[in-house]
């Protein structure tokens, strides 16, 4: 049993690489690269960011000026004041206040209030010296209590300016294991919204929130989440723009910006499960577990997107607070050492607040990326597609082509994928089916230089063994001269002169004598004493300057055969050639041999090289085998069968069954006609056989009694040269002879119109007006005159030249030679049949073929 080895297979290797990536589909490697094409089309895309937005800077400059962080929050307070003053539209201060800020002194102060509290008399309404004294410690008091408590001067600049959005974290984002610690303080609950109809379709959970103190949450400020969204490789993509803790939904502070911007409240947050959230009027498409994917925007000359002023130039009033009417303001951290940058599409460092200045202009804006439903058939059927091209068809494509198709569906890919993320913000996953194509091409490629290119290579410059093998299979091939350079590669010695003598052989039967000299010469320059080496060499000399295969400068019938012993039969293709068996207008006819299967047949050449030159012989070559590969196709009783076509130097020629008859021209002699019916019934076949070629396309363009071939002993007529009048069709000989026998014509073929099988059938009336009568019925003086005649003039009844036969012959001829196409047989069946019916009638029976002679 033949031992398996399709794992060697190209086609194999394509089906383990797509297995292979199908797997990584969803691993580390092929996701990094979707998220680094993710972050080029984010880049390349463009949209305006809003206007509407300004950031205030938490920076170096104002950590330098205001004092080490955390500042007082009577800092806070006083931006909150000046923005609540200026009429800012939303206030968003991304600082955790999460615990109370303590004062050290105000400690001491509260003890002090206690104790003078407890120190005032009974009678401390009445006058007196000690009573002054306590009220004035105690008013002092109050004052240092309400100038150190920042918290309360915080909450108290929140609830003036009544627009102020704080923070608040989940410490986890996983699924809760039990039920919470404590309930959620009214004022953080107040910003969120019940988790109801979400189906399957659930926002990311969260657990262990941390939220603003309740000093802070009495103002009643807006509240939302800050918790941002990694990835594997810890960049920010996306915005989870809901968060679920337990049964309640908490909105994230960019969304809470956005919706306060608008005047809405929580309640109009409305989700669409699995696909977006509503906010009023606006629809933010996201991913199904509510995630947007945030667009970010590009920086405009050399500056962010969004205005950015430093916190201590706004509150020193070197930047206006009337500047921030009606605007969005973000106050966040910049400074170095503040917070931890994050790794966004835009920038590897990119601050919070700028991070959620984009998110709310995406909001906003309803810029944003989204993963269509449809997207993820359309990565698997893009990768399905990948996958057959490399298992199916870059097996099958040679390395210039592979890499030309394989680069321009790389490239199509590519361009898909930036193309719909840059004109629709759509992303659809395509690095997969790109990475496959890559590593496909890369490893089949790889695959077959090292198994087949690299091996060649050395095998061809390191062994003299394989050359010569691959030498002698070339010359199987009837590849000489490739075999000739393999046979150079290996050292000469006694095996390799051997081959090298069987080849120069093999030169002299393709009659290139030139060649064969070089081969022997090269022999001799080892061993001229090598068997009859330098007869061989004389005599392959002499020829070379000689001798032209074909007769080039000669006539188109000259021989490939050479007088003389001390020569090979000579070969055309495969076949090797006997001996003449006679010639015709455009070369010679030979008996030859398939000497591998011992198959006899007659070989027609054509020397088309003498007869056209240039483009117009690369038209007639290129029609030649066209035509001879449709007659090829022909399988029929009544035609001559084409085994092979091809060319041999400078001759064309067809290799085709072999007759032992003789065309039907000796025939048409009035001393040598055969009797009627024998004629009827030949003509009858024939014209079943032109019936059948019709019926395949194929019409003979040529029918006369010369390319019809009968043998009397089994009474078989056949037709030869189909599609050979087609390749000299409209053309004209060196001497300006119109190639081709106008006798045979019809009308329509000698005005050059458009030839179909009817003309066939009328060549075929004539042919059978001819045989019965021993004469054509047009003639002509001169040619002109001829087809003057057989294009206008009515041909003459043949019973005035053979009054002997019937009427229905001459019907039959008469219908055969109408000048109407339309008016003649339509087929050949039904010519045929009219030939038989006609045949009935008549009384004396065809006499028997093999009385022929």
């Amino acid at each position: 049993m033949k031992k398996l080895s399709f794992w060697k297979a190209d086609w194999f290797l394509g089906l383990l690489v797509a297995i292979v990536m199908l797997i990584a589909a969803r691993g580390d490697l092929i996701q990094s690269l979707e998220r680094k094409a993710y972050d080029l089309g984010v880049k390349a895309a463009s949209r305006t960011p809003s206007d509407r937005i300004a950031i205030i800077a938490i920076d170096d400059v104002s950590i330098a000026n205001i004092g080490r962080w955390p500042w007082s929050r009577d800092v806070h307070a006083r931006m909150i004041d000046l923005l609540g003053g200026a009429k800012a539209k939303v206030i968003a201060n991304t600082t955790f206040f999460f615990e109370p800020q303590r004062d050290a002194g105000l400690a001491y102060i509260e003890k002090l209030m206690v104790l003078q509290q407890q120190a005032a008399p009974a009678d401390a309404g009445k006058p007196g010296a000690g009573d002054d004294v306590l009220t004035k410690i105690g008013g002092v008091l109050a004052e240092a209590e309400q100038v150190l408590n920042t918290d309360r001067k915080l909450a108290g600049s929140i609830k003036r300016a009544g627009n102020v959005v704080l923070p608040m974290i989940f410490q986890q984002l996983t699924e809760p294991q039990g039920n919470p610690d404590k309930p959620l303080p009214a004022y953080v609950s107040a910003n969120s919204i019940a988790l109801a109809g979400a189906g399957e379709w659930l926002p990311p959970p969260g657990i262990l929130p941390i939220y603003p103190i309740a000093e802070l949450g009495a103002a009643q400020p807006g509240i939302g989440h800050l918790n941002a969204d990694h990835d594997v490789d810890g960049a920010v993509r996306a915005e989870p723009l809901l968060v679920r803790y337990y049964d309640r939904l908490f909105p994230a502070l960019s969304l809470q910006v956005a919706a306060r911007s608008l005047n809405l409240g929580v309640a109009d947050l409305k989700p669409v499960w699995g696909e977006a959230l509503q906010v009023g009027k606006l629809r933010v498409r996201t991913d199904a577990e509510l995630r947007m994917h945030t667009f970010f925007y590009a920086d405009r000359d050399g500056r962010p997107p969004f205005p950015v002023d430093s916190f201590f130039d706004v509150l020193s009033g070197k930047v206006p607070a009337a500047k921030y009417q009606d605007k969005i303001v973000l106050i966040g951290a910049t400074a170095a050492g503040l917070g931890t940058a994050q790794v966004t599409p835009a920038s590897p460092a990119t601050a919070p607040v700028m991070t959620l200045a984009h998110t709310v202009s995406s909001i906003l804006g309803e810029h944003f990326f989204i993963t269509p439903s449809w997207g993820i058939w359309v990565q698997a059927g893009v990768f399905l597609l990948v996958a057959l091209y490399l298992i199916v068809v870059l097996p099958r494509l040679k390395a210039g082509v592979a890499a030309v198709i394989s680069l321009g569906i790389g490239i199509m890919l590519l361009g898909t994928h930036f193309g719909l993320m840059i004109t629709q913000l759509m992303w659809v996953q395509l690095m997969g089916a790109t990475a496959l194509l890559a590593v496909g091409y890369a490893a089949l490629t790889t695959k077959r230089f090292l198994v087949t290119e690299r091996g060649k290579e050395k095998s061809d410059a390191e062994s003299a063994e394989s050359s010569r093998m691959l030498g002698i299979a070339y010359q199987a091939q009837g590849q000489l001269d490739l075999a000739w350079d393999k046979f150079r590669q290996c050292p000469l010695a006694d095996p390799v002169m051997e081959n090298l003598y069987s080849l120069a052989l093999d030169f002299e039967r393709k009659r290139q004598f030139n060649k064969a000299e070089s081969v022997f010469r090269y022999m001799a320059e080892f061993n001229p004493k090598f068997r009859d080496l330098e007869q061989r060499l004389t005599r392959a000399k002499a020829l070379s300057e000689t001798v032209i295969l074909g007769g080039a400068q000669g006539h188109p019938g000259g021989t490939v055969l050479l007088e003389g012993g001390g020569m090979e039969k000579p070969m055309l293709g495969r076949y090797q050639v006997e001996k003449e068996l006679g010639k015709g207008a455009m070369g010679v006819v030979y008996l030859g041999k398939d000497p591998k299967i011992g198959r006899v047949v007659a070989i027609k050449t054509m020397a088309l090289s003498q007869e056209f030159e240039g483009d117009e012989l690369v038209e007639v070559k290129e029609r030649f085998f066209r035509e001879a590969e449709t007659a090829g196709r022909l399988t029929h009783p009544n035609i001559v069968t084409i085994y092979d076509a091809g060319e041999e130097h400078d001759l064309a020629f067809i290799a085709m069954e072999f007759l032992k008859g003789r065309d039907l021209v000796p025939y048409t002699k009035k001393d040598a006609l055969l009797p009627v019916q024998l004629v009827m019934s030949i003509v009858a076949r024939v014209a079943e056989a032109l019936g059948y070629a019709h019926q395949q396309n194929v019409v003979h363009r040529d029918i006369k009694p010369a390319n019809i071939m009968y043998e009397p002993e089994s009474d078989t007529p056949k037709v030869t040269d189909f599609g050979i009048a087609r390749v000299t069709d409209s053309s004209k000989t060196k001497t300006g002879m119109v190639l081709g026998t106008p006798s045979y014509m019809s009308p329509e073929q000698l005005a050059g119109k458009k030839v179909e099988g009817r003309s066939d059938l009328f060549s075929l009336g004539v042919t059978l007006y001819q045989m019965l009568s021993g004469s054509l019925p047009f003639t002509g003086d001169s040619m002109a005159q001829l087809m003057f005649k057989i294009a206008n003039e009515q041909h003459a009844d043949i019973r005035t030249v053979n009054p002997n036969l019937p009427t229905c012959v001459a019907a039959v001829i008469n219908k055969s030679l109408a000048k109407d196409p339309d008016q003649r047989y339509q087929t050949g069946e039904q010519m045929a049949k009219a030939i038989r019916l006609c045949l009935g009638t008549m009384n004396a029976p065809a006499r028997p073929a093999a009385a022929v002679s």
